[in-house]
């Protein structure tokens, strides 16, 4: 009878000692708010996947994103420390981290380069347009006016001598899924975009009219590139939409996850050991993705400096940063 007691004492003891762990490490998990950007765009497509690629390999974080109304608001939001990290545009990016526009330079550091964003334009393939100046005059849906993209095309335009608000009739979305239909329907003639496995893109690609892809020529990408040399040569491989089979030449820069300066450290290296970790199954989940690298991160970044301190310690273990 004893022998049988102290049996079921021990079992109750290592239960309650597994219970014991699983509460520990329940309370050891860490919440991270992703900002994001309204529906229907690039960054809540990404955003959703990072989240389940890092919430899957490592337990002990819990990414959590969130829509908002994009890079602009974003940035914000970090530097009061109301979200952790977010998706940002490479131009956002550039203008925070050099003070432009603003009182002084950013203290957001980079998380990671999330992919390239060469920027054009896509209009109905039974549309007359074909060059950019076709679409001068007429109503084009330039993003979500709290994005990334209407900086981008206000950048990539003023490099070829165009005026967005000016030359343009300017629409800009409250959610970034809208624009497909209004080109579809002809409330807009053409809707700009940037990146490969960009949404909007993609649902024009797939759309019955069928779709047609406007970016700049050779020509203008020297000019644009001579006005603002920050803007990289960037290239759209064929077949990164449907029916696209000829690759397409444009400009344009890389997107980042930032971080609030605040993130810390150890955070930030548990973050970016399990997010590069993981890049084959983060490649496998969302073609984009796949220029998602510890090796671009550190190439895309302005200034290596403005990478955050937690993850250049992960890259300094793996030999990518000396």
């Amino acid at each position: 009878m004893k022998f049988a007691v102290m049996i079921c004492a021990g079992a109750l003891l290592l239960a309650s000692g597994a219970g014991a762990q699983e509460r520990d490490r329940a309370m050891s998990k860490t919440t991270i708010h992703l900002g994001t950007a309204t529906p229907g765009g690039g960054f809540p497509l990404y955003g959703n996947a990072f989240a389940e690629v890092i919430n899957a390999a490592d337990p002990t974080l819990s990414i959590e994103p969130r829509n908002t109304k994009g890079s602009n608001e974003n940035i914000p939001l970090l530097e009061a420390g109301t979200i952790d990290i977010a998706t940002v545009a490479g131009e956002p990016s550039y203008e925070a981290f050099m003070g432009i526009g603003r009182p002084a330079a950013t203290k957001l550091k980079i998380l990671t380069a999330m992919y390239s964003s060469p920027g054009m334009f896509v209009v109905r393939a039974d549309s007359p347009y074909k060059t950019i100046q076709d679409l001068v005059g007429q109503p084009v849906a330039f993003g979500a006016r709290g994005s990334g993209l209407p900086i981008l095309s206000r950048y990539v335009l003023d490099g070829i001598g165009l005026k967005q608000d000016e030359d343009f009739k300017s629409i800009y979305l409250d959610r970034a899924g809208d624009g497909p239909a209004m080109v579809e329907d002809g409330r807009a003639a053409a809707l700009w975009g940037a990146g490969i496995g960009w949404p909007g893109f993609t649902k024009m690609a797939e759309s019955p009219s069928g779709a047609r892809f406007i970016a700049p020529s050779a020509d203008e990408i020297a000019r644009i590139r001579a006005k603002h040399a920050f803007l990289k040569p960037l290239t759209v491989p064929a077949g990164s939409y449907p029916k696209q089979t000829e690759a397409i030449a444009s400009v344009g820069s890389w997107s980042y996850i930032l971080a609030r300066e605040s993130l810390p450290d150890d955070v930030a290296y548990r973050l970016a050991k399990t997010l590069h970790g993981a890049e084959a199954t983060f490649c496998k989940k969302l073609a984009q993705a796949c220029e998602t690298t510890a090796a671009n991160t550190v190439a895309a970044a302005p200034d290596i400096n403005l990478i955050h301190p937690g993850v250049l310690r992960y890259f300094r273990e793996i030999g990518v940063v000396r």
